[in-house]
């Protein structure tokens, strides 16, 4: 989806232009991907808008950067903060925030270590991942011919730019195959994740979705959607899941800061329970948006609202 310009990205504790938000080619990131970032949406409410689960998602932005060895030289208050003020300077009541740390122009080779370290937060529109009728109806998804990378050779447990060369190739060979996503598999042939989401299977009224281990990126939505379905007396499982579960569940949905809450109603065209949404991912998804949207009350206290007020942390520079 085309992305379009906000007026503001916060840089290394300043705002700055999003035109002048740029690296040189020679970067270290754009010759070797050095890079950790975050996704995070903030949602429109009666109160202004709020952000979900913010302080856990710049708690995983540090924790990826502490295992690239990152120094991102702010702490999670400050990093707070800024996404606060991002949010602020730009007047949208609802979008999408991108923390991203890389390693910028210094030296070339392998070793980032003197590389500098140039750390953003941007912020824009961004509606419906898999598409407006996605919540509702379902879409249609591949098991890729594309495993996740193996354990002990990238981590996935950080959500690093490097990681999502193996989304891309998942992404791709759905897209041209004329699927909405793919699923891929870990590299013991179980289930792992979507190129950008994690993924849950429905049976017998129970939910079950991939253990740490499966090579997925420990997700926040995951979380929530596991605490919400436990509080509802739904029970949730990790547990390893075989290929073949996908087709015999009685439901399946992915869930994302992107993707939200999305149900899957195919997978290699077997049609997944009814086909359609199911009677459980519904519940959940009349749980969650409320809150995430102010209509109901944040019992976990998952939003951080951002009032509207002047940004003066840092100059605006021209």
């Amino acid at each position: 989806m085309p992305l379009k310009p906000t007026e503001k990205i916060w840089h290394n504790g300043k705002m700055i232009p999003w035109s002048h938000a740029t690296i040189h080619v020679m970067s270290h990131v754009t010759n070797y991907g050095s890079s950790v970032f975050e996704g995070i949406r903030y949602y429109s409410t009666p109160g202004g808008p709020a952000v979900f689960r913010l302080k856990d998602h710049m708690r995983r932005m540090l924790d990826s950067a502490k295992i690239y060895r990152m120094d991102l030289g702010f702490s999670l208050d400050e990093l707070v903060g800024a996404a606060c003020d991002v949010v602020a300077a730009n007047g949208l009541p609802a979008g999408y925030l991108r923390p991203l740390a890389v390693r910028g122009y210094g030296e070339i080779g392998v070793s980032p270590l003197n590389a500098p370290i140039e750390l953003y937060i941007a912020t824009w529109e961004w509606g419906k991942y898999l598409g407006h009728d996605a919540l509702e109806n379902g879409v249609d998804v591949c098991v890729s011919s594309w495993h996740r990378m193996a354990q002990n050779t990238l981590p996935a447990a950080a959500k690093a730019g490097a990681n999502y060369m193996n989304s891309q190739l998942i992404k791709m060979e759905a897209t041209a195959n004329g699927y909405a996503e793919g699923i891929a598999l870990d590299s013991t042939g179980m289930v792992s994740e979507g190129s950008g989401e994690n993924i849950f299977v429905v049976r017998d009224g129970a939910l079950y979705t991939p253990p740490l281990s499966a090579s997925i990126l420990p997700g926040i939505t995951r979380d929530s959607v596991m605490r919400i379905a436990r509080d509802m007396g739904i029970v949730a499982h990790e547990r390893a899941i075989p290929r073949e579960w996908l087709y015999l569940a009685d439901e399946l949905f992915f869930c994302g800061t992107a993707v939200e809450i999305s149900p899957i109603r195919s997978v290699d065209r077997i049609e997944i329970g009814t086909g359609k949404r199911g009677a459980i991912t519904k519940k959940l998804q009349d749980r969650f948006f409320p809150i995430v949207q102010g209509r109901a009350a944040d019992e976990f206290g998952w939003l951080t609202p951002v009032p509207a007020r002047e940004v003066a942390r840092e100059p605006i520079l021209a």
